[in-house]
């Protein structure tokens, strides 16, 4: 039934049909009141949404006493724009939802608290600015899904565009870093063969040695390629032990003390707050990307040049710094030399040592060693003033290395409170 108060002698008398202002503010405290409390059951929405909705009735008054639907259009726009890159991705149209939803529960709340006229006259007013707010809302829905999935595409494209470019680089390092040990085994299977020939097996050593480092270099080229993959889906096992980053630098400037020397090259080794730390890492794979590291500055370095090897200290981190006197890295490949196959120049016209100076490899050991430390949940970058080849820059690496102090495995953490006992 309508109100009394409706009817006061201050109001023109009513004939067959409430005029609809009257309707409109009759129903508005209900109208908000029952979106609201319904809206809120069965959807996410924000804190302020008595308000929007309070906005949103006043605008379609707005609309119905101007007969000009567009005054909808700014609180439509500012619901439709509310959009997340989920809703987007699945193809969900709150607000056309939302806006339907409405529909229905103005139609009850005309059912329920109006008249059959003044309904009647209520919802042949509303429906027409809903309809066109309907309108609205889904045509801009529908342009932004549009838009977001030709985003999309345009993302998928070039990933495609640098899956082909990492195809083709494959394809030019296999073929020149593949072919250098292969030459060797089938030369010296060749040699081999003929000096059985000839009854001369006793002098095959050397040539047994020679295929041997042949095999050596194409399983470093694969288990290199092993490597990248696993990285690439994420199947990389990480084995935390307790270890200090000072040891490793150690083993490793053993392990390149033949290249330095050949090379004429000087490493530096800083004694550094956290070095002698015990943290927990996988000391094989950290290991391995310090190694491609160094293994990159010495390749870079002229001879004659100096490799410094540093850190220091971040809260919950040691930076390992491994700086060189070499050709440095221009801005633009900063990025790109940590890419798969991401080699600079021209792939046959490197050397084909590996720490000959701008020495031969697949162009893996970078990508490797980021993927390693990103697994770990450090990270690697490098700095560079630029690339020249005769003033020689220089580039510095940064390792960052989480510094666990406690183990994933509680069986290592036993063997941690064993070291630090027997190191106190």
């Amino acid at each position: 039934m309508p109100d009394a108060a409706l009817c006061s002698p201050t109001m023109p008398k009513k004939t067959n049909s409430t005029p609809i202002q009257i309707v409109m503010a009759k129903v508005r405290p209900v109208w908000i009141e029952r979106v609201g409390l319904e809206l809120a059951r069965g959807m996410e929405v924000r804190t302020d949404f008595q308000e929007q909705l309070g906005r949103f009735f006043d605008l379609v008054n707005q609309s119905v006493t101007t007969v000009d639907p567009a005054w909808m259009d700014a609180i439509l726009l500012d619901w439709a724009k509310s959009s997340t890159e989920t809703d987007l991705d699945q193809g969900l149209y709150q607000v056309s939802f939302l806006i339907n939803h409405i529909i229905a529960l103005t139609i009850q709340v005309a059912r329920e608290k109006l008249t059959k006229q003044e309904a009647l006259d209520f919802l042949a007013a509303v429906i027409p600015i809903y309809t066109y707010g309907l309108g609205v809302v889904s045509r801009y829905e529908m342009e932004t899904r549009v838009a977001h999935i030709s985003n999309e595409m345009a993302k998928v494209q070039k990933k495609m565009e640098r899956v082909d470019k990492s195809k083709s680089a494959f394809i030019s390092v296999a073929a020149h870093e593949l072919k250098t040990p292969i030459t060797l085994i089938e030369g010296y299977s060749a040699m081999m063969h003929d000096m059985i020939q000839e009854n001369k097996g006793a002098n095959l050593q050397s040539l047994l040695a020679g295929m041997t480092t042949g095999v050596g270099r194409l399983r470093s080229i694969v288990d290199d390629m092993i490597d990248v993959s696993m990285i690439d889906n994420n199947l990389l096992q990480l084995n935390f032990q307790p270890m200090q980053v000072n040891q490793m630098i150690e083993a490793l400037s053993l392990e390149v003390e033949d290249a330095l020397r050949t090379r004429h090259l000087t490493m530096v080794r800083k004694d550094f707050h956290g070095s002698k730390d015990w943290i927990y890492l996988d000391p094989t794979r950290i290991q391995q990307a310090l190694a491609n590291i160094i293994n990159n500055a010495i390749k870079y370095t002229p001879d004659g040049g100096t490799i410094t090897i540093y850190g220091r200290t971040l809260p919950g981190f040691i930076e390992v710094t491994v700086e060189d006197t070499g050709i440095g890295i221009s801005a633009e490949n900063q990025t790109s030399i940590f890419d798969k196959f991401g080699q600079l120049g021209r792939v046959e016209l490197h050397s084909s040592g590996k720490t000959k100076f701008k020495g031969g490899g697949p162009g893996l050991g970078l990508p490797i060693a980021k993927g390693i430390l990103e697994a770990h949940g450090g990270s690697l970058w490098v700095e560079s003033p630029g690339h020249d080849e005769t003033a020689c820059p220089g580039s510095t690496f940064h390792m960052l290395i989480p510094a666990r102090t406690e183990a994933p495995d509680p069986n290592m953490a036993k063997l941690f409170d064993a070291l630090g006992k027997n190191k106190s």
